[in-house]
């Protein structure tokens, strides 16, 4: 729990639906125990993708005192440095072009292709992959003799080791998932997340500038907005109902454009008055 290494490894593309798709098997690593804490098959290699992988292993762990990974993009992303600052885990990435650095992690995916990778034979679907990747950790891998380890399975050392108190909680990693984004309502009261339309029922914030906030440990759970400390919920835009809807009036301008203006203040003109000993006088903005 002290460092946690995290990598994708390309596995052998999969036909689903007569169509070739890629495999990237996530994972995250325990260094001092080389104990697997999370292994998932995607077809992407996404920052999205490492979030999901990391949320089910702080459920089940908690957080680790730091994360070593690579210089990729999906390990490069804001919210997972965000996410890494407010568990306390330090953000670690290794040098470029330093292989050795990554040793423990590439000896992982040697034994990984040599023991599951390689036989994996005709699969349907990445639960397929997934299933046959947790009975390679839990039958084979976790429990085998590792000689780094002296002997002692990877299973054995990682549970011997105590665990201090952390106070940690679904409502801290709720937290540290959580993004927000500074973004100003349309008139018609619709926003846009990640490429979505979804509407307000408050029409007071229509033009006004919002947080649109969306938690990361739950994708499907529907984003919300936040202003001035309250939180507005958000669906879905429906186009027929929206379109017939009553739109908010314009909130006035700041300034009333129909008042007299300001005078014009005249430097020159104040000197001279000053200089004669004559009370000040202004020009009116539309006198010349």
């Amino acid at each position: 729990m002290a460092l946690w290494h995290a990598d994708v490894c390309h596995g052998p593309g999969l036909t689903v639906g007569g169509k070739v798709r890629p495999l990237r098997i996530h994972a995250l690593l325990d260094d001092a125990s080389r104990y697997v804490v999370a292994l998932e098959a995607h077809h992407t290699e996404r920052e999205v993708d490492m979030l999901g992988l990391m949320v089910r292993a702080l459920r089940k762990h908690g957080p680790p005192d730091a994360l070593y990974l690579d210089n990729g993009a999906t390990y490069r992303g804001e919210t997972l440095a965000t996410a890494c600052a407010r568990i306390g885990t330090s953000l670690l990435h290794a040098r470029p072009y330093d292989a050795p650095a990554r040793g423990k992690m590439e000896r992982f995916w040697r034994t990984l292709r040599e023991g599951c990778l390689d036989f994996l034979g005709p699969v349907a679907s990445l639960h397929d992959v997934n299933v046959r990747l947790c009975a390679f950790l839990d039958a084979h891998y976790h429990v085998t003799s590792h000689a780094a380890l002296l002997g002692a399975t990877p299973k054995t050392v990682f549970e011997a080791a105590p665990r201090a108190p952390d106070g940690f909680d679904e409502a801290k990693l709720r937290e540290a998932l959580t993004t927000r984004t500074r973004r100003r309502v349309r008139r018609d009261t619709t926003v846009v997340v990640d490429g979505v339309d979804y509407e307000l029922d408050a029409g007071h914030l229509a033009g006004r500038l919002v947080h649109l906030c969306r938690c990361l440990v739950d994708l499907g759970e529907t984003p919300w907005a936040e202003f001035e400390g309250k939180r507005y919920a958000l669906h879905p835009v429906d186009a027929v109902k929206n379109s017939r809807r009553k739109r908010p009036l314009r909130r006035p301008p700041i300034h009333d454009e129909t008042s007299r203006p300001h005078p014009a203040f005249d430097p020159p003109l104040a000197l001279l008055d000053r200089a004669v000993g004559r009370p000040p006088r202004h020009r009116d903005a539309g006198e010349s």
